[in-house]
């Protein structure tokens, strides 16, 4: 068997891999060879199917040991993100009416401060007191202490800059 996967391989270490790999296999699908059959063609023919299943594998396998190609993947899972949006959602059902409305309208609708006031029909100091109120609740709902927690997917970072942004004029504002 070590002939024919030198054979095969054309490495001797990778050989023995294989042969052994080959014989782990007969050994656990030894329930499945026919008594009175011949064996060393059984044993062969493992040993070659394993081989030609490695390289269809080895086709599809990256080498990344530093992780440098894994970090320029273009898009990152979608679990953990929806996941955030569930706890996001039942987290803003939670908040005052009013602060979920001048939340939804500073943040997630672009309107600025003053168009708030004007939609909610209040001053704008009570826009951003509401804005703020919001935010907090929502950080303490949901146990965020910075924006680094959230997953680096494009809808998270594009609500993280806007709030940030909000927040930068808030606190230049008053």
């Amino acid at each position: 068997m070590r002939a024919f996967a030198a054979s095969l391989t054309g490495a001797g270490d990778r050989a023995d891999d294989l042969v052994q790999e080959a014989l782990m296999k007969a050994w656990g699908n030894l329930h499945s060879f026919t008594a009175g059959t011949n064996m060393r063609a059984w044993l062969f023919t493992i040993l070659r199917n394993t081989f030609y299943s490695n390289c269809r594998k080895v086709k599809r396998e990256v080498q990344d040991s530093d992780g440098t190609y894994a970090a320029n993947l273009a898009e990152h899972p979608e679990q953990p993100g929806h996941l955030d949006f569930v706890d996001f959602r039942a987290a803003l059902d939670k908040l005052p009416e009013d602060q979920r409305e001048a939340l939804i309208l500073v943040g997630a609708s672009g309107f600025s401060y003053e168009e708030t006031a004007e939609i909610c029909g209040c001053a704008i100091s009570t826009v951003k007191s509401r804005v703020n109120r919001a935010r907090a609740k929502l950080a303490e709902m949901l146990s965020v202490t910075s924006a680094d927690e959230f997953e680096p997917d494009g809808s998270a970072q594009a609500v993280l800059s806007v709030t940030s942004v909000a927040a930068s004029k808030s606190c230049a504002m008053g």
